[in-house]
This record gives C-alpha cells, sequence and structure tokens, in this order.
C-alpha cells in the first residue's frame, strides 16, 4: 500500500482537519485496503499529497503544511513560488478597492505571475476575475470543501479556474465551510506564493492572518494605501514597513524584478 493512498484515506476520513489526521499518522492507526478503497471512491477531483514530486516546496517549509490538497485545473499553474501573488483583502470591498484590485491584477499578469487568492467575495473576487479576464493565471485556495464553492455568488469563477487555471483545498468533497476552516486555509495562500498584496482592509480584518503567515514565511507583504480620514489594516502596514504599492513598478519593487520602462501611450 502507498503512503500517498493512506494519507488521503485519512484525509478524508477526519475531512481534512490537520491535527486529527496527523494524530492518526503520529499513532499509526491502522489502514487497510478496504478503507482506502471506500474512502478513495469518494473523491471526486485530482489529489496532491505531501509525498509527490510535485507538491510545491514553499509549502513543505510551512506551518502545519496540508497532507493532501484536493484540486481541479493545472497544477502548472503554480509553477513555482516565485512567480505567484497573492491578492487578497476585504469582502466588503469599496469601488476604490475593486478598481485596484483589477488594476494590479493585470499589472501581475502581464509579469507573468499568477494571482492567488482565497475566493472570497470582494478583493479576492475581483482580482481573480481580471486576471481571468486578461487570459492570465489564477489559483484559488477554498475554505470548504473542493466539491463546495463558496461563497456562492463565486461559482462563475469556480467554473472557470476550473477550465483555466487552478482551484485547492485540503478539504475533500462537498464539505460545507467552517469558521476555522478559513484561518488555516490562509496559511496555504501565503505558502504558496512569494509575496502578498492587501488590496483593501479593516484594522480588524481576518485578511492580518494570512498577513501574519506571509512574515512568518518570511514572505513579502505590500498594501494598497488607502484614505488617510478612514481606518484601515493596510496604511498601519505600510507604516510599518511594508510596501506602498500604486502600481506595476510597486509590484516589481516588491518582487525584486527590475522596473520596465512604461509603454508610450
Amino acid at each position: 500500500m502507498h503512503a500517498r493512498d493512506i494519507l488521503i484515506a485519512l484525509s478524508v476520513k477526519y475531512e481534512g482537519d490537520w491535527p486529527h489526521t496527523m494524530e492518526a499518522i503520529r499513532k499509526r492507526e491502522p489502514v487497510t485496503e478496504a478503507l482506502v478503497e471506500e474512502k478513495e471512491a469518494t473523491v471526486k477531483s485530482k489529489t496532491l499529497t505531501i509525498v509527490d514530486p510535485l507538491y510545491p516546496e514553499g509549502l513543505k517549509q510551512s506551518f502545519r503544511p496540508p497532507l493532501v490538497l484536493y484540486y481541479y485545473g493545472d497544477l502548472k499553474t503554480l509553477n513555482e513560488e516565485s512567480s505567484c501573488l497573492a491578492y487578497i483583502g476585504s469582502r466588503d470591498a469599496s469601488p476604490y478597492g475593486l478598481k485596484m484590485a483589477e488594476r494590479l491584477s493585470l499589472a501581475a499578469v502581464k509579469e507573468g505571475l499568477s494571482v492567488v487568492t482565497g475566493l472570497a467575495r470582494g478583493i479576492d473576487a475581483a482580482a481573480t476575475k481580471a486576471a481571468l479576464d486578461y487570459g492570465g493565471k489564477a489559483v484559488a485556495v477554498l475554505g470548504s470543501g473542493i466539491d463546495c464553492p463558496y461563497p456562492s455568488s463565486s461559482l462563475g469563477l469556480y467554473k472557470r479556474l476550473i477550465s483555466s487555471g487552478l482551484v485547492m483545498s485540503e478539504y475533500p468533497g462537498s464539505l460545507p465551510p467552517k469558521r476555522d476552516n478559513f484561518p488555516a486555509r490562509n496559511r496555504i495562500i501565503a505558502a504558496l506564493c512569494h509575496g502578498i498584496v492587501v488590496g483593501e482592509a479593516s484594522p480588524h480584518s481576518g485578511t492580518l492572518i494570512t498577513v501574519s503567515y506571509a512574515l512568518g514565511g518570511n514572505k513579502e507583504v505590500g498594501c494598497v494605501p488607502y484614505r488617510a480620514d478612514e481606518e484601515s489594516a493596510c496604511n498601519a502596514l505600510i507604516k510599518d514597513g511594508a510596501f506602498m504599492i500604486e502600481n506595476r513598478d510597486d509590484l516589481l519593487d516588491m518582487i525584486g524584478r527590475p522596473r520596465k520602462s512604461e509603454t508610450p501611450k
């Protein structure tokens, strides 16, 4: 019996819950061929385990690396960590935040970067849509089962990612989202990318969890500046040393690529 089969069987049995699955592994919980067949029969998606050659190196070095990732689409969309940029932010986005998400996603895909999001409504959805609309690469990491796109408003984007990008989850099947799944999901987003851009966020936004994971993994963090007369996590992060991201050149500075002259209009 292969190690990947055991990992998938335990992951499905414990619904992708990392602590419970790891506890089963540590205790060497018996896994029979019958259990493997039973659990694998429920999996509709493709699978990537931590023992597979294509498993991203950045994830291996991350906090609680996912033991199994369920996915649809093309793994080549990830390519390598240096070519991935996370774009995250508020679900209740302002018109300004949505406009900047579209503009900066376009800039990212023009540089050959894959745009990674959590597919939440608002900033995440806008960044994903822009990347796909401009023919770029986009990746979404779900906080629900791989066969349960969430939120429902992102169903169209989910289907586009399956055919033209990549959608991933450490949760199998049609498991509905749970509150604790989203902070766990955020560690994957941070680990997959060279850096992250916060498009818009309040001082108490869950987006800051992703920022914490990124900083813990020595990833670059950039923020789109916001109005000075409103509270903004972005402005606070910029004051603390995050890159201020206003345009393509700022993105290039953050990821350590040389600036390019603008094409004359």
